[in-house]
């Protein structure tokens, strides 16, 4: 066996072997390669940090594979997984895998109909769930999962009163069966792992749906590892790297880095506590490297800004004086002009008293890379943490390319780009602007949709459905979705997500759906971000109730106002916004009206709400609603309201 220090990538050969492999067959080797030198696996559990080595990772897998076997599992069968971000995840995966079954991971969050419905278009054999509340999902909808033989839940709590239901199995009662199984067939194992081959479908990925049904998109053993190896080559990621898993497993990017990247690097996947303890798990382990959603970017950065803001007058001025030293900086790395040397003495006074102190609070002070991916972002978010040090770039995927492609090199950073392609990936341009792209990470097509699988292809080049053109850098700028882009009665084209995103830079927008095809102007319909708002009205002794209430409170209408008309401020004429409602209900994924990656339907919300898309193009000053509103507790109530259209210019 070849010897190599911790602290190094792991040797060129053996990477090369690797990608000629399967998932589990990768986790079998570096089990053999790094058996219980290095962890392979870190979850936080009742405030303790559990540590699973390379060997107890394959013993988990395989204990997991031979129980699904034991269970019926067969090559060729279809598993579905319903969890949150835990090791069971990774251990179900590949144990179905192992066995030659196709994955397809499911969003928590999604409802019983949702669930079954995908559940059902698979034809699922076995389906794996986190806890009580997608088990009682499942169980009413159990009439309509005919395919389903057993299913199997990580999370006892509360399960007692399941007992006597033979539908179910706990997860440590089928990790049991798999280590008896094993027993008694020692050899099985390894036989089922010998049966894989590169180009077996692996998984599949529900697309984002954001102009219909979502579509599943099938990736190979070879498109992950393919994808993994170029983003190691490229960023050169050190054995035992840290890396915080926080994006749903049912997103492309933590399949990407969790069954790709750490699986072929020998990266430390860490699993926090919660989704509200991330922040302090940050500063426990000290994650290299994160990669997550534009809306985590711009709620950490609403946040961070909403906390400078109440800080008191001289702590607010230093932090101005210092962002405005960090943005100088900043400015001038971005244009690779000369940064004086007074000005870099005063950076780094802002950085050892101001930034770092900073971004230790919110625990990002250790990482050396974090990428922003899945949605457009505003520049102005990327500049921001740009310039209190944060080494924060945007970067561009989508499932069908297997995750991100795109990234910026350190050192040739542009906040309004997406960077330049990974290594061995071809970029193209088509004639109508729209993204084309060639590689080994591109689908094996969607499951079951051949006029669509073949409609994603021309001469060989996968099409991204987005439009662009490369600058004078050869870095990518991405318009938006070519189908999204609006032309107005005047024939001006542009992108409604190059405004929305700059409108989210505001603390207090949540959301903004822009709209003016073939009209004489842009109108938009928003959100508030209830926390914020809610804080500026309470500062102001603003008396209210609801989310309704609040949004149509006229100091909240003069509040968003301003903020819209900074932004027109911004932008040339065509292109800023002569009229806006403030929405009496957020944007919901349940209610259809956003992806479960919180990406905006926008064909949905524009087909239900047009009454208020009409009143902002007929004159109308007030519009009465009448429609449906959903609860917390999933309660679906009606509401009556006035909703008023407000000038912007």
């Amino acid at each position: 066996m070849k010897k190599y220090s911790l602290q190094t990538s792991l040797p060129q050969d053996i990477l090369d072997s690797y990608t000629q492999c399967t998932l589990p067959q990768i986790l079998a080797s570096q089990a053999g390669h790094l058996g219980n030198t290095q962890t392979a696996i870190r979850e936080k559990a009742y405030g303790i940090w559990q540590a699973f080595s390379w060997k107890d990772y394959f013993s988990y897998v395989r204990d997991t594979a031979m129980g699904l076997k034991e269970l019926g599992l067969k090559r060729g069968d279809n598993t579905g997984i319903i969890m949150d971000n835990h090791p069971e995840w990774l251990f179900s995966q590949l144990g179905a895998q192992s066995l030659g079954s196709v994955t397809l991971c499911l969003f928590t969050s999604a409802v019983s109909t949702e669930l079954s419905s995908a559940l059902n278009r698979i034809q699922a054999r076995i389906v794996i769930v986190q806890d009580q509340e997608q088990v009682d999902k499942l169980i009413e909808e159990r009439h309509r999962l005919p395919t389903v033989r057993k299913v199997v839940y990580v999370d006892p709590t509360g399960m007692r009163t399941y007992a006597d239901n033979d539908w179910l199995i706990s997860f440590r009662d089928l990790l049991e069966l798999g280590s008896a199984l094993l027993r008694e067939q020692p050899e099985s194992y390894d036989h089922e792992l010998s049966q894989g081959k590169i180009d077996d479908i692996a998984l599949m990925i529900m697309t984002s749906g954001t102009t219909g049904i979502s579509k599943l998109a099938m990736l190979t053993h070879r498109n992950l590892s393919a994808m993994a190896r170029r983003w190691i080559e490229s960023e050169r990621y050190p054995l035992g790297s840290n890396w915080l898993s926080m994006s749903p497993p049912a997103w492309i990017v933590d399949q990407m880095w969790g069954t790709g990247v750490s699986l072929l690097g020998g990266l430390t996947m860490n699993f926090p506590e919660t989704g509200q303890t991330v922040t302090s798990d940050f500063r426990e382990i000290g994650p290299s490297t994160i990669i997550t959603s534009s809306r985590f970017w711009e709620d950490l950065a609403s946040r961070i800004r909403v906390k400078i803001d109440d800080a008191g007058s001289v702590r607010k001025a230093i932090f101005s004086v210092a962002e405005s030293i960090g943005r100088a900086c900043e400015e001038r790395s971005a244009h690779k002009t000369r940064i004086p040397l007074s000005l870099r003495f005063l950076n780094t006074l802002a950085e050892l008293t101001v930034f770092r102190p900073l971004l230790d609070r919110v625990g990002c002070s250790r990482f050396i890379s974090a990428y922003t991916g899945g949605h457009p972002i505003s520049p102005d978010v990327i500049k921001f943490f740009r310039a209190v040090g944060l080494n924060l770039k945007q970067c561009y995927g989508m499932t069908e390319t297997c995750g991100i492609f795109q990234i910026q090199e350190d050192g040739d950073v542009k906040p309004e780009t997406v960077g330049k392609a990974l290594p061995g990936i071809d970029i193209q341009i088509s004639d109508d602007q729209e993204v084309l792209i060639s590689a080994d990470i591109t689908f094996a097509g969607y499951y079951n949709d051949f006029e669509s699988t073949e409609a994603a292809f021309e001469n060989g080049w996968l099409l991204t459905g987005d439009a662009g053109y490369f600058d004078d850098d050869g870095h990518l700028v991405i318009i938006g979705r070519k189908q999204d882009i609006i032309r107005d009665k005047q024939g001006h084209a542009f992108s409604p997500d190059f405004i929305e995103t700059r409108l989210k830079f505001s603390l207090f927008v949540k959301e903004a759906v822009i709209f003016g095809e073939g009209r004489p102007f842009l109108t938009a319909l928003i959100n508030i971000d209830m926390g914020n708002v809610g804080n500026w009205a309470e500062d102001r002794m603003i008396p209210y109730t609801t989310y309704t209430d609040l949004s149509q409170r006229p100091e909240v209408e003069d509040l968003i106002l301003g903020e819209v008309r900074a932004v027109n401020d911004q932008l040339p004429d065509p292109m800023r916004i002569r009229k806006f409602i403030l929405l009496y209900k957020l944007l919901d994924a349940d209610d259809e009206e956003l992806t479960r990656t919180g990406k905006v339907r926008r064909r949905f919300v524009y087909g239900l709400y047009l009454p208020l898309i009409e009143a902002m193009y007929t004159g109308q000053d007030e519009v009465n609603v009448k429609g449906k509103i959903r609860y917390r507790d999933g309660q679906i109530g009606m509401i009556e309201t006035q909703a008023r259209v407000i000038h912007a210019t």
